[in-house]
């Protein structure tokens, strides 16, 4: 135990660190978070295995993050953005798709390493986006909204594809309708169950048939969130957002969505008790703590020490890991912002951030890695070593890009918004 809260006492003394740096270069956190990861597990400050501790925090790092960017975000908001993002999600998923599965198949010339590599390259690491545009100040912006909703709908679609071509590559399973259809059924039994958890049982004047059952008949959110006169909101919410977590793992989603969900279908009324108005703000300013301040850090230094400096690899894939880097960059970046041009309506300068926004690559790129080299042995290492430095590059772009093109997006706003 005492190893593990050294390198607590290491990560936390490195986030300190990195927020001061990031202050005076006017960067993102994010970005030297990720950096100082990666030294820190390279002079081995940091084991290359990290303890079950330290990766644990980082697992309930992410999930409060995600939690925290729900929380304030309005729900209609939300539903609307979600009605106009469809064509950002499908051409920005289909197009760094295409183009990863091209460059892996010219460079390795084999059907199953290059899927991988497409599917690695396909989900947006929606977490680190919305946390850079966070430190911006834009966590509440149209453009953050349509990257969240475009990145939801992406994952959805990238578990179901993780689901259907990890077997295909690694010749464990054929495609099956059956086997399609019961992805696309949990997938729709999942958002039925969070739709009736936020409309019909959270809310304390329950609507319908809930009012017939004797508890939920009386009992609704705000009576759970002021129990001990409010004392024990926030660990009420948090409990909310692991257990609608863990019914997200069990439909095959990662945890992080569900904690998203979960401060999607919180509503500011439910904190409105007798004689207290400031219930909410408070609730949110610790979680907002926890998120982006002590806890959910970890989440980003320990995604730092995935890159391990092996000199005769490193230098035998830079080339592989330019020309995918730069082909993400360009097939991303314009294929979204061309959608939220198109299909969402959208200015031009907000299309380039939404464009922008959609380039960074972590969970379920990580994840695929995992069951392509480690567990099954489908890539070599120089095309895990490739995917894990596009994947870093990719992770380094968005908080600069977004901290670039801010001016641009600011300018272009109303008087009333860009205020």
């Amino acid at each position: 135990m005492i190893h593990e809260l050294a390198s607590l006492a290491i990560i936390w003394a490195t986030v300190l660190g990195a927020t001061f740096i990031a202050k005076w270069s006017r960067l993102t956190p994010v970005l030297w978070f990720l950096f100082f990861g990666a030294v820190l597990v390279n002079t081995g400050l940091l084991p290359h295995e990290p303890e079950p501790f330290i990766a644990g925090l980082a697992e309930l790092g992410i999930l409060v993050i995600m939690f925290a960017i729900g929380f304030e975000e309005d729900t209609g908001h939300f539903i609307t953005g979600l009605k106009k993002s469809w064509g950002i999600a499908f051409f920005g998923a289909l197009a760094p798709f295409v183009t990863a599965f091209l460059i892996a198949d010219y460079i390795w010339d084999d059907t199953n390493i290059s899927l991988m590599c497409g599917l690695t390259m396909t989900a947006t690491a929606v977490s680190l986006t919305m946390v850079s545009l966070h430190s911006e100040g834009l966590g509440k912006s149209d453009v953050a909204t349509r990257i969240m909703t475009s990145a939801l709908i992406d994952d959805i679609a990238s578990l179901a594809l993780v689901a259907i071509l990890v077997p295909v590559a690694t010749g464990t399973d054929a495609v099956t309708v059956v086997g399609v259809a019961i992805i696309a059924a949990k997938a729709v039994a999942f958002f039925i169950l969070i739709t009736i958890l936020g409309t019909t049982i959270l809310p304390h004047r329950p609507k319908g048939w809930i009012q017939k059952i004797p508890i939920f008949g009386k009992l609704g959110a705000i009576h759970l969130l002021r129990f001990g006169e409010g004392n024990h909101a926030t660990l009420t919410v948090l409990l909310l957002a692991v257990l609608i977590g863990l019914l997200a793992h069990y439909f095959g989603f990662h945890p992080a969505v569900g904690a998203f969900m979960a401060g999607l279908i919180l509503k500011e009324e439910y904190f409105q008790f007798e004689g207290e108005s400031g219930a909410y703000k408070a609730t949110s300013k610790i979680v907002d703590n926890i998120a982006f301040s002590w806890l959910g850090p970890i989440f980003f230094v320990h995604l730092g020490t995935k890159i391990i400096y092996e000199p005769d690899v490193i230098l035998q894939v830079i080339p592989y890991v330019a020309v995918l880097t730069i082909g993400i960059i360009i097939a991303q970046v314009s294929s979204a912002a061309l959608a939220a041009r198109y299909t969402g309506g959208m200015t031009w300068p907000s299309s380039a951030m939404v464009g922008f926004g959609m380039l960074g690559r972590a969970e379920l790129a990580f994840v695929v890695m995992d069951i392509a080299y480690v567990q099954n042995n489908v890539i070599p290492l120089e095309a895990f070593y490739t995917l894990m430095l596009t994947a870093f590059w990719l992770n380094v772009a968005v908080p600069v890009t977004i901290a670039l093109w801010k001016p641009v997006y600011v300018r272009s706003l109303p008087p009333d918004e860009a205020a």
